[in-house]
């Protein structure tokens, strides 16, 4: 580069303060085999030919456009309208970073305000932060609230919670006094329908117990009856928290009616494709009890000196705002324009809107089991489910999965890779764009498995 910002004089400076003579003892642990190697690379390309070239590799890669997809597990391939995508490029919201100042900012804090007031509507729980980065890490963080409020380090996961969202929890933990303990939830029976087992669930749960992390649905799709747990973990004084899909929470009871403290998920799926995972937008709700304790950024609505409508930031409990030692958590910004997508989404379907579009998922799973059961298929679990289930298959799931990949069909989630046991389960999942043409068209692909 024709422009280096340190001197000479500088660089012996600072070699001089680090104790050596050259920059390139710096490099001195690298194997002098490796350091500089000859990358052979062909001769340089237009940028035409560049792009081309890149092209091609990309045309490579399939995406859902090209897919039938039956996968799940909290990322849902759900239909979202064109204005969405659109809207969000607008330059206001098209940001490296949300600005949050209320004197040029009103458009993005009203957004803000309006997406919290949405969660709390969906959850009816008290309050909602600006979003978190994804569903694992609010969480996570829902996790180290309850640490922190209740002065216990014990955490209880049921196994039956999304393994992905599990294992982002104790990665959190890893570094702090926290112990997380997995309750196994469910067996699996000779015929190899899984079964529900609160039982070992309860059993966990004691004194010393800070949270009880739950998921409705379950990872596996099914709908959970946790009353006798909330009232043993409400009965120990530890915190109920619940994990929920946005989607199926348009038809099923939400957290805060079945007494949960804090509820959090993914809202990716109402913003576009998996994506590889992400950007996501995780939402995080919560009763007024812990308002002070949540990670993250509080919008609210006050009125100027005119009387108008004015939003602001109203609570900032992170290490940026306030002193390091009594931040609730290390979270300095959020996925705000993902959140901002599921907001418009949201808005769009209205309460009546997002019902249907749950209805939609429930009947598309319901008519598909009677299709999809029989001869060497079997349903996988004897409890209602929402929007997916597990199919017990003849073969293991792993051969379906890559089997069907060159058809161009997801056929769901191999849940051997999770459980060893559950080698022969396949989670499938449903939205409104599985209808009855692409079930017959994944029965006709399972049909060659049998």
């Amino acid at each position: 580069m024709t422009y280096i910002p340190n001197t000479d004089n500088d660089r012996r400076i600072m070699l001089e303060a680090i104790g050596i003579k050259s920059i390139d003892q710096l490099f001195s642990d690298i194997p002098e085999s490796h350091r500089d190697p000859d990358l052979k690379l062909q001769e340089a390309l237009s940028e035409m030919d560049v792009l081309a070239h890149l092209k091609a590799i990309a045309n490579e890669n399939e995406s859902l456009e090209q897919l039938l997809c039956f996968a799940g597990g909290g990322w849902y391939d759900h239909y979202v309208p064109a204005f969405v995508d659109q809207l969000m490029l607008r330059s206001e919201f098209y940001t490296s970073y949300t600005p949050y100042q209320p004197e040029i900012s009103q458009g993005t804090l009203q957004a803000i305000y309006e997406f919290q007031s949405m969660i709390c509507d969906l959850t009816q729980l008290d309050v909602a932060n600006a979003s978190m980065y994804d569903g694992g890490s609010a969480l996570a963080e829902a996790i180290t609230v309850a640490v922190n409020t209740t002065g216990r380090t014990r955490v209880v996961i049921a196994e039956t919670v999304d393994p992905a969202y599990a294992s982002v929890a104790r990665t959190y933990a890893s570094p702090l006094d926290i112990t997380i303990c997995s309750a196994k939830n469910f067996d699996v029976g000779e015929n190899g329908v899984m079964i529900e087992c609160q039982e070992r669930l309860r059993s966990e749960i004691n004194d010393e117990t800070a949270c009880v992390v739950l998921q409705r649905p379950n990872f596996f799709g099914w709908l959970e009856d946790y009353a006798t747990v909330i009232q043993c973990a409400k009965r120990c004084g530890a915190v109920v928290i619940v994990v929920g899909d946005p989607v199926s929470l348009g038809l099923i009871k939400p957290p805060g009616e079945l007494g949960a403290d804090i509820a959090v998920g993914e809202l990716r799926h109402l913003v576009g494709p998996p994506a590889f995972g992400g950007p996501g937008a995780g939402y995080f709700a919560t009763t007024s009890k812990f308002l002070r304790s949540v990670p993250g950024r509080i919008a609210g609505r006050t009125k100027d000196n005119a009387g108008r409508n004015g939003y602001v930031l109203t609570l900032r409990t992170r290490e940026q705002d306030i002193r390091r030692e009594r931040a609730s958590s290390n979270i300095c910004t959020n996925e705000a324009l993902v959140a901002l997508g599921a907001t418009m989404h949201m808005a769009a379907l209205g309460k009546t809107g997002l019902q249907h579009l749950a209805r939609l998922c429930l009947e598309n799973a319901h008519l598909a089991v009677d299709k999809l059961t029989g001869n060497s298929f079997r349903l996988g679990t004897n409890r209602p489910f929402v929007r997916e289930f597990p199919l017990k298959c003849p073969v293991p799931a792993h051969e379906i999965v890559d089997s069907l990949a060159s058809d161009g069909i997801l056929p769901g989630i191999d849940l051997g890779q999770f459980w060893p046991e559950l080698s022969h389960h396949l989670l499938v999942a449903f939205t409104e764009k599985t209808n009855d043409k692409a079930v017959d068209r994944l029965i006709n692909a399972l049909g060659a498995m049998e």
